[in-house]
């Protein structure tokens, strides 16, 4: 068991990273805007559903096979940034009419999936957490798989508490600016612009980066 500083260092440092801009953040940022808190708040599950299997990676030491084997991370974030352009087209296409009639019927398991893709083929992600989690955990306590997914877990809780905040925080501005048709249009190009740049930034990625 980890000492109680350890986790409570552990936790500010999860909360801090939560807060910076990033990939997951944005991503829940521009769709709760879109669509609503609650829309919002599947795709943080999601997010974090994403973040459980990278959790297990790491903890099983498979995140060492995109960390030292070029092909693996090239296709995984070849993968995911050809998901991301496909999300920049379809949100670049919608108009007003579209988003009222159509954004909040969108299926929750489908916005749930979409949180679980986003994050799980981001290779950078697995990389991260093979970085960061270790430097929490402590040999001389025992073995380290059940201390990482330890880590792992409260970094999941951690970023489960953020996000949802800014879900909440996005979806409650998302219904004053749903009520002008020019302004939806005008969210629908910046959010594909950011899935766009998304996309860029991650089939850009170098593994040494990372």
């Amino acid at each position: 068991m980890l000492p109680l500083d350890t986790l409570a260092a552990f936790s500010m440092a999860s909360i801090l990273l939560g807060l910076a801009p990033g990939p997951d953040n944005l991503f829940v940022l521009s769709q709760a805007t879109l669509r609503g808190s609650r829309a919002g708040l599947i795709i943080v599950l999601g997010l974090c559903t994403g973040l459980l299997v990278h959790t297990c990676a790491v903890a099983l030491g498979l995140a060492v096979v995109f960390k030292t084997s070029a092909l693996a991370f090239s296709v995984l974030k070849i993968a995911g940034a050809g998901y991301l352009s496909w999300l920049a087209w379809q949100a670049w296409r919608a108009g007003a009419s579209t988003l009222q009639a159509q954004a909040p019927a969108v299926p929750m398991h489908r916005l749930y999936l979409r949180g679980i893709i986003m994050n799980v083929t981001n290779p950078k992600v697995s990389i991260f957490f093979l970085a960061f989690l270790p430097q929490f955990a402590d040999p001389a306590r025992g073995p380290l798989a059940p201390q990482l997914l330890l880590l792992g877990g409260v970094f999941i809780l951690c970023s489960l508490l953020v996000f949802s905040l800014i879900a909440l925080l996005a979806g409650s501005l998302g219904h004053v600016l749903a009520r002008s048709p020019r302004i939806q249009i005008v969210l629908n190009r910046l959010t594909g612009l950011l899935f766009l740049g998304l996309a860029i930034r991650l089939v850009t990625a170098t593994r040494s980066t990372a």
